[in-house]
């Protein structure tokens, strides 16, 4: 007979398929609305370009000229997009003119490009060339290099870096003439957050300064012998800017090497491999960093430490894009001035330069800064737990006075703030331990903070999102949301996201995002295994209840995210970790960034070029057992609720779909014994159509699982009530 196979919404990944019957165990690029599963909408590339290294940064706002602006800021550059083009517009820190500054060789792509003075650039930062002057003796030309921007390959000294063209030279080598002007862009971070070794736990919120780089100057063995084979000392390109008294530390690769003392360009009294580190072989001419210098927050603590990648906080102060790179400045770009997009963002004067995190406090319009300086201007006087905010309209004004509402707070429990968010009535604000609210009342305090939650910390800076007054978060234990009150969050997939989550104290790669169209708050995660984000979670606030929570997992991966509230469609950054240097900088090795537009259509369209969004769901087992009559008699009717009893023989199903684009592929997962492998007795994939009125299966077991997917392009679906025809067919 027919029987309806029924489900509760969401994914249940706490139990086995087996005690998961009525449930769905595992699902891919899938939502649920009103209950039931569907296949989540498309996306597609906004602007022509991928932007150059990882997207840590994004904000939407409308300017008072009625423009439609998204600031985007990567590890790297910090650009504006509007009317489909994306402008650069990163601050630049410093501005040297060069005369004859060119070196290149025969059959190399490196050129070299030599400063009169300490030019205080570091490998990967970037530089933008203009004035360029005529160049001879090369085959590169002088269009090859003006108003063209560069990684910097290398930095072979306190005077000189690399970079490299995108192909050799083959000229005599290159002579130039005239002034050279070298903009350094500032730095942000690397683009993955990694893990070093050493001393200050990364809990304590630690940073690390004077990471001057060089290059080894001969290769380096798998052995306890340095460069040499001396044993004890180990020869760099140039050791000029490197610490030189007490116990210092390099890294090469991997390797952690400890030194004594310098001897011209040669480190002396070397320890390989320490700090937990392992030793390798380095090849001649690998670069080389002092990590000897690592400054935190409270006692230091022998351990692994956390370095984070380079991160943005944005958000808008009227027409203004406010800018701050993690843990350095804060820089303005007012959107409304003329020509707006062929300026640059500049330092806020009289603002803090050392923070960790920044918003805009609205409508009482203070900005303010987390984890700052308590001394402005002194960036040695950061401490992760000090809060600092502006005069009221006033974004320069940060010293409190009888007149003004400038002012400061320091926050007890925790080591470092690691975010804050605007609610309805107050500001979150997260330490790695607790939850505090801080609320506007003015003069003379101008903010009341209040600790609301323990045990409650943050997992990184952009883990968090607040809608409608209330505030979600993940945490390094658990999802918690506060609405008024702390309330953790029941996850009925928390085992499978937090047995495979990349946790190093914390994560900064970790970001949330709201899809307000759809009631979803959406976690972006890097797995223990991967240093990028490859993970998502996502929890349904609409369809869920204290008694079951709607959660749904897959592999969309996503940096940052931004709802719909301006362009009307959620926007989100795809971060790529491959070589790219196809559209503004030259010798680019960290990667892309991709923007997307999404909820849009049902395939991804990158480059041009569209591809099927593969979406699937699957079920736990269902077994059955024979109805009994009231004297207990079997009736010989199958019972979909049984206990696995009874073999089953499945003769068709007849499938339902609410709405169906192109094809979907219905499997049947076959299996006797809960250990069996589902899949050596699957029974399918058929082929399902929306003119589909059944399938013939013919099939036998003792458990059943349904699993809907499709795999091509302009496909999409939204699963109804599936019934199967079955009967009982003994207990063998």
């Amino acid at each position: 007979m027919l029987q309806k196979i029924g489900f509760a919404p969401g994914i249940n990944k706490q139990v086995t398929p087996t005690a998961a019957e009525g449930q769905w165990i595992d699902c891919d690029n899938v939502r649920f609305r009103y209950g039931s599963p569907e296949k989540i909408g498309g996306w597609k590339q906004l602007g022509e370009n991928n932007l150059t290294g990882a997207g840590r940064g994004l904000h939407h706002y409308i300017n008072s000229l009625g423009r439609k602006y998204a600031i985007i800021g990567t590890n790297r550059i910090l650009y504006a997009f509007s009317g489909g083009v994306f402008y650069d517009i990163h601050p630049i820190k410093t501005t040297t003119t060069l005369t004859s500054a060119f070196t290149t060789t025969n059959g190399s792509a490196v050129v070299t490009i030599t400063f009169s003075s300490a030019h205080g650039i570091s490998e990967n930062d970037i530089i933008l060339l203009d004035n360029f002057s005529s160049i001879t003796n090369s085959n590169f030309s002088e269009s090859d290099f003006k108003d063209k921007k560069f990684m910097v390959t290398s930095v072979p000294s306190g005077t000189t870096i690399t970079i490299t063209m995108p192909s050799n030279e083959s000229g005599s080598g290159a002579t130039t003439s005239g002034g050279i002007r070298v903009q350094h862009y500032y730095p942000v971070g690397p683009a993955v957050q990694a893990k070093g070794f050493g001393w200050s736990l990364g809990t304590w919120g630690g940073k690390e300064v004077g990471a001057f780089t060089t290059t080894l100057n001969g290769a380096l063995s798998d052995d306890t012998a340095g460069t040499g084979g001396t044993g004890t000392s180990i020869t760099l390109t140039d050791a000029s800017q490197f610490p030189s008294s007490g116990t210092n530390f390099i890294q090469v690769g991997n390797e952690e090497i400890s030194y004594t003392g310098i001897s011209g360009n040669t480190l002396t009294g070397i320890t390989r491999a320490v700090r937990n580190s392992t030793r390798s072989s380095h090849s001649d001419g690998a670069t080389v960093t002092n990590s000897t210098n690592f400054v935190a927050w409270g006692e230091a603590a022998s351990g692994d430490l956390v370095l984070e990648p380079g991160m943005w906080s944005l958000d808008n102060f009227g027409d203004k894009a406010i800018c701050l790179i993690h843990d350095s400045a804060v820089f303005e770009w007012n959107s409304a001035a003329t020509n707006a997009t062929d300026t640059r963002a500049t330092i806020i004067s009289g603002a803090p330069t050392a923070s960790r995190h920044m918003i805009v406090s609205t409508p009482d319009r203070h900005l303010v800064f987390f984890g700052t300086e308590t001394t402005i201007g002194t960036p040695s006087t950061q401490d992760n737990m000090f809060i600092r905010f502006s005069d009221q309209e006033d974004i320069n004004t940060y010293t409190p006075t009888a007149t003004n509402t400038a002012g400061t707070q320091r926050l007890a429990d925790g080591s470092q703030i690691r975010g804050a968010i605007r609610g309805r009535d107050a500001i979150y604000v997260w330490t790695d331990t607790a939850l505090f609210t801080q609320r506007f009342v003015g003069q003379p305090f101008t903010f009341a903070f209040a600790q609301v939650g323990t045990n409650c910390g943050l997992v990184g800076q952009n883990a968090c999102v607040e809608v409608d007054g209330s505030a979600y978060w993940m945490s390094e234990n658990g999802f918690f949301r506060y609405a008024g009150k702390l309330e953790s969050l029941p996850c009925l997939v928390e085992d499978h996201v937090y047995n495979d989550i990349n946790l190093d104290s914390g994560n900064q790669m970790v970001s949330a995002g709201l899809n307000n169209l759809f009631g979803e708050v959406i976690w972006f995660y890097p797995t223990s295994s991967s240093s990028v984000v490859n993970r998502m979670v996502a929890y349904n606030y609409f369809d869920s209840s204290p008694q079951r929570p709607v959660w749904t997992v897959g592999t969309l991966a996503r940096t940052m995210w931004e709802d719909s509230a301006v362009f009307g469609s959620p926007h989100a950054l795809e971060y790529d970790s491959s070589n790219d240097s196809s559209f503004d900088v030259v010798g680019n090795t960290e990667g892309r960034t991709t923007y997307y537009q999404h909820e849009t259509g049902t395939d991804q369209v990158k480059g041009g070029t569209v591809t099927a969004i593969t979406a699937n769901i699957a079920s736990g087992d269902y077994d059955i057992s024979q109805r009994r009559g009231l004297s207990g008699q079997s009736t010989g009717i199958a019972d979909l609720r049984g206990d696995g009893e009874f073999i089953m023989k499945i003769r068709r199903f007849i499938p339902d779909f609410i709405s169906q684009t192109g094809n979907t592929q219905v499997t049947l997962q076959l299996r006797d014994f809960p250990n069996d492998s589902q899949a050596s007795s699957s029974l399918g994939p058929f082929t399902v159509s929306s003119s589909t009125k059944k399938v013939d299966t013919r099939a036998r077991a003792r458990a059943i699982a349904l699993k809907i997917e499709n795999t091509t392009t302009n496909q999409s679906w939204k699963l109804g009530t599936f019934r199967l025809d079955i009967q009982p067919d003994g207990r063998r």
